[in-house]
Formats: structure tokens, sequence, C-alpha cells
């Protein structure tokens, strides 16, 4: 492994099946790439790495650094440095500053990072440039907004941050995650040390290097990249005091477990198999294009997805048929297109997952329907998928696939419709489509779900606070919410 002085190879969108409508923005990769640790990047003690994967093209984009715990343990240190000498201390009014500049330069920098976003994961061009990054860019905007404003936001208490904050990001939504990570904890007055996933790093090392252009003091953002090892050393490194994490709930009870009894403040973003309930009265048009956002958005990459569709049983056969003349209009293909609906799949790994338990699906009795789609030969692919005949006790309906695979049920009456939602250990999220406003407020009422979306799906704003119950985590992100897990001295 080198430093930043390796060259970089530049990727031109534009080699791959040039069209009008490919994204048109080159990005410098770096061939190789170190950790970013106090204020710069530097090479990992063990010197190990491991390749970053384009799962458009199955190409390499670059070699990243796999961080040990002797890099973790230097990281974090580097951090409480920062928190104790600078940062900690540092008035909200100064703190401000540093992220509107980063909220802005991630403003003027947005194209090259969307296409960053898009090489690195594989979704499609057009949601990481018109959501992905804007969204990132408003969340820094917010959290500048009350970096200088706590005790009004708290009146009452003395908030006080906490020190240093691990945080451990998905590969789903690289960028917003570390928004709704880092921003907050940042505005609070903490230092961070972020672990990215290991398949999607390569955003949150260029919004290191963008730190240091807006002049965020060293140490105050350290980036680390590897594998579940490293995010394992870094959460349970006795000089953490806060940890953040957004992933599997699988994972996210193994961190509770490996935590518990120190004193760590926690909060945990987990799974989802959310249900998006469409009632006989709701505007069909409109809720089919919600439900195909719901679920295919993001190729169905998304904890909050709407993968448990609940029809009334009146309408099913009509809603059904619209809902797949739909689908064959959806075009898979390059992620750089900004015509693509659907792009890759983010890894081998997830592929084989989703694959696996469509399979299931079919051998449960399930009926699988696919529109007629040419996938490309190279990279992650799977189309856009419906399941029929399901029942609540499918592993389908269950589990959380997070692929773009929608399993299609029946109700009659509203009772019904909760008891199906509800009969989940997932609590993230919901749906409901109808006209009756006295309706959705009491199916909003019963539905376990930390959002319920009413005639919409997958809005969002930093305002908003997000999160779950159950099996889908706890705390909140977003809104003044999302600083009370980075924050002493409140309620």
């Amino acid at each position: 492994m080198s430093d930043e002085t390796t060259p970089a190879t530049t990727i031109d969108p534009l080699d791959w099946d040039y069209a009008p409508s490919v994204e048109s923005t080159p990005v410098d990769i770096p061939a190789e790439q170190g950790l970013w640790i106090g204020g710069e990047m530097v090479a990992p003690v063990s010197d190990a790495g491991f390749d970053s994967i384009n799962p458009a093209t199955e190409e390499t984009l670059g070699v990243l650094a796999e961080a040990d715990e002797a890099d973790v343990d230097r990281a974090v240190g580097v951090a409480r440095d920062a928190y104790d000498d600078v940062w900690g201390s540092m008035p909200g009014k100064e703190r401000s500053k540093y992220l509107f500049r980063l909220a802005r330069l991630l403003q003027e920098r947005a194209r090259e990072f969307a296409v960053l976003e898009t090489l690195d994961g594989g979704k499609p061009i057009r949601e990481a440039r018109d959501f992905d990054l804007p969204m990132a860019a408003a969340h820094f905007f917010y959290y500048a907004g009350w970096a200088d404003k706590l005790d009004y936001a708290f009146p009452g208490a003395d908030p006080k941050p906490l020190g240093v904050a691990g945080q451990v990001i998905p590969w789903n939504f690289p960028m917003l995650m570390l928004a709704w990570k880092v921003a907050p904890a940042l505005a609070a007055g903490n230092t961070v040390v972020l672990k990215p996933a290991e398949t999607t790093s390569l955003t949150a090392l260029e919004f290191a290097r963008l730190s240091a252009e807006a002049g965020l003091p060293e140490g105050v953002l350290n980036v680390i990249t590897g594998a579940g090892a490293t995010g394992a050393a870094l959460v349970t490194h006795d000089d953490v005091d806060k940890v953040a994490f957004t992933g599997s709930t699988a994972v996210g009870k193994r961190i509770q477990e490996a935590i518990a009894g120190t004193g760590k403040r926690v909060t945990l973003e987990l799974g989802g198999k959310a249900a998006h309930i469409v009632f006989d009265d709701a505007p069909l048009d409109q809720a089919i294009e919600g439900v195909v956002n719901g679920i295919f958005f993001n190729q169905g990459h998304v904890c909050c997805a709407g993968s448990r569709l609940l029809v009334q049983e009146s309408i099913h056969d009509v809603f059904v048929e619209k809902l797949k003349e739909r689908l064959e209009l959806l075009r898979v293909g390059n992620p750089l297109d900004k015509n693509t609906d659907i792009g890759a799949i983010n890894s081998a790994a997830q592929l084989d997952r989703i694959k696996a338990l469509v399979a299931e699906g079919e051998t449960a009795g399930g009926e699988r329907w696919q529109p007629a789609c040419d996938l490309p030969e190279q990279g992650f692919w799977f189309p856009p998928t419906l399941f029929l005949g399901v029942a609540q006790s499918h592993r389908i309906a269950q589990e959380e696939i997070f692929g773009p695979v929608l399993s299609i049920m029946t109700f009659r009456t509203p009772e019904e419709a909760i008891e199906k939602a509800n009969n989940t250990p997932y609590g993230l999220s919901a749906g409901v489509w109808t006209n009756k406003g006295s309706r959705i407020l009491w199916m909003a009422d019963r539905l376990e779900a930390g959002v319920v979306w009413a005639n919409t799906y997958n809005q969002f704003d930093p305002a908003s606070p997000f999160g779950g119950y159950k099996e889908s985590g706890f705390g909140r992100e977003g809104g003044r919410h999302g600083l009370l897990p980075y924050l002493g001295g409140v309620a």
C-alpha cells in the first residue's frame, strides 16, 4: 500500500457504451489509497489492502487499505487529541462555519461525487445525482445551523459533546449515511472515526479530502477502511464514547453484545421488511408509482424498502396487472446512463443472497414473475421481480432480501392489514395508500414502524427523524432528535 501520492487513474464514463444519455463527468481515482488519519492519507500498519470493484463491470477501481487494530487505535487516539485540544471546546458558532463549508463544497462537487458513488456502488446515476448527493449536502447545511443553538434545542439542559464517535456505515447509501452520522456528530462537538463499507469506500475517502479543503482541523474526521474486523475493532475500542451503526440486524445484535456494560452510547439503524398497504379507494396510478419507487429504488438496497405489498382483495387483480405493465417499462443496465431505472447489484455476495431467497420463494410455492429483460453479460444483475401467492410464513415475506424483489399479499379489512403488516420482527417503516385521511391516521397509530408514509414513499427531509422499533434498531437520525445521541447532559 502507498499514500496519496500514488498516480490516479482517470475513469471516463463515456468509455462504456457511449450514448448521449451517459453521464460525462470524469473522476480521478487513486490506484492505491491509504487511511485518512490526522488530516492526511497514511499507509496502514500492516500494508494490507483489498480491491474496490465496479459491480456493473467487475473491473477493479483501485486498491484500498485494510485497517487493523493498530490502525484503529491510531485513528481513535488522533480523534481524542483533536477533541481535547480543538473541537470539543470550540464555540458552536465556529464549528458551524466548518459544516457550512463542507456543505457548500459538497454541492459544488456533487456531480463528481455522484459519478464516484455510481461507479463504486452500482446505483443509477440519476438517483445518486438527484437524491443522494443533494440530501447529503442538505444534512450538513441543516446541522450547521444547529451547532450554535444546542442550548435552545434542549432548554433547561446542559448539552455537551460525548467525545469520540465511532461510526460504521453501509454500502447502499454511502454519502447519505455518512452525512446522517458525521454532520450531527460534528455539530454537537464530537470528533469522528468513520468506517465505510468495504464495497463502497471511495466517496468517504474523497469526502475526507474535501474536509481538508474545507479547513477542518486535523483529526476531527478520520476515515478507516476495511471489513468486519475493522468495524469490530472500532466499536469495541476503549476510548470510543459513542457508537453509531447502520446495517444488518445480525451485526447490530453482535455490537450490542460486544459493548454491553461499557457505558458507550449507541444507536442502531438496522434491517426492515416494510409493509406497503394499498386500499381499494387509493389513486391506483399514483399508488403504482409509489410501489415501484418503494421497492425498486436503488435496486431494493434500502432498509426501509416497501418489500411486502398488501393489496386490498377487491382490487388485487387490476392492481397487479397495472404493476406488471409498469415493470415492463423499467430499464435495467448501465448505471451511468441517465435513463437507467435499475442498476447493478452491489456485490457478488449480495447477488447470491438474492438468488438464494428467490429460489426459496419458488420452492415454498410462490409464483415468480419477471418482465422480459436482457441483462449485461458482465457485472452483477437481477431483474425486477414480483412474487404472487405469498404466505405470511414464507421466508421471502419474513426475511430482508435487500434486492429488487416484491412479495404480494392481500387483505380484506383494515384490521387484517394491520395484523399482517405487524407480523414481522422488524419495525422500520410502512406505507399507506388511501383517500381517507381518518384511515391514514388510524393506520399510522397502529402500525409498528418508525416511519409511516401516506400516499407517498421514500420521502426524506433533514429535519425529520428516522429510525425503527423492534429488530430494526433504536435511536433516531435526522432532525433535532438526531443530535440527542451525540450529547451528554440532555434527557
